[in-house]
Order: structure tokens, then C-alpha cells, then sequence
């Protein structure tokens, strides 16, 4: 069995806050399939399936205690540690979206919207994090010169900008 990859250094309050998110959030997505499913449009019917789907794939990735009792999901958790945060992400966010798309309700939203949040989280940590002051700095003193001529003489011509 691989071990997982070592990740870009994040901080740990934002580590454990999308695993938080991502377990709180498919736990609370998949009581609201559940409440999703108890409509007469068959549309919503299918949305509240979806999520309670995508909610069990988010919480076996992130919390496999809460499904040790199903085979796969320990291989299947590894198997998500070891990816990099942009495809966590990625993945997360196209999964949350379309209970959405079908059956755009309260419920719906604020599920799949948990599932969508902790996607967001793994994308800032997909970032890495912001250059020192320092290095800003030295990137916004660069000088790479105007594109054109055109551009130089707007700039540097304060008699360009008045009116005749």
C-alpha cells in the first residue's frame, strides 16, 4: 500500500478545519438528502440521492471511522490522503453542485453548500502560502518597461492628459 504524499505546507487550523468541515458538513448534507427525498418532484428526489451520494464519498474520505465498518473505505481514505489539495478540491466542488443544479432549495444549498466549502478549503491549501513583505515588495519594484510606446508617452507625458 502507497503512503500518502507529503503535502504543501498549510497551517493546522486550516488542515483540520476542512476535515471538519468535510465530516461536519457531509454529515449535516446527508440528514438533508434524507429531508430531500420527501417531496412529490421526482427532481429533488434524485437531487436528495445525489447528495446523500456525495456526502457518503466526502465523509468515508475524511472520516473513515464513521464508515469502518464498510471494506473499501480504508484503502479508499489512504488512497485520497495521498492526492494533492487542488484534486481534493476540484473533485469536492464538482460533486456538491449538481443536488444543487437540480433542486435549488434551502436544504440543498446549505448541504451540498458544506461539501462545497470544504473544497474551497482544500483550494487555499492548494495555493500554499502568500510570499513574505519582502518579496512582495521586490516583485512590485520589478520594472519591466511599458508594452508599447504608445503606453510610455501616456504615462510619462503629463501634457498627454490634458485636454486641448
Amino acid at each position: 500500500m502507497a503512503t500518502p504524499q507529503p503535502q504543501t505546507e498549510a497551517p493546522w487550523w486550516m488542515k483540520y478545519g476542512a476535515r471538519g468541515v468535510g465530516c461536519g458538513g457531509g454529515i449535516i448534507a446527508m440528514g438533508l438528502g434524507v429531508f430531500n427525498c420527501i417531496t412529490i418532484y421526482p427532481i429533488c428526489i434524485v437531487a436528495g440521492i445525489w447528495q446523500m451520494l456525495a456526502a457518503f464519498i466526502v465523509i468515508s474520505a475524511e472520516a473513515p471511522c464513521c464508515c469502518m465498518f464498510v471494506d473499501f473505505v480504508q484503502q479508499y481514505s489512504m488512497w485520497v490522503e495521498g492526492r494533492p489539495h487542488w484534486q481534493k478540491a476540484v473533485f469536492y466542488i464538482v460533486i456538491a453542485l449538481p443536488a444543487v443544479i437540480l433542486c435549488p432549495g434551502l436544504s440543498t444549498i446549505f448541504g451540498s453548500g458544506l461539501i462545497f466549502l470544504s473544497g474551497v478549503l482544500y483550494g487555499l491549501m492548494a495555493l500554499g502560502k502568500k510570499g513574505s513583505r519582502e518579496d512582495m515588495i521586490a516583485a512590485a519594484q520589478q520594472n519591466t518597461g511599458p508594452v508599447n510606446s504608445q503606453s510610455a508617452i501616456l504615462v510619462d507625458d503629463p501634457e498627454a492628459w490634458r485636454s486641448t
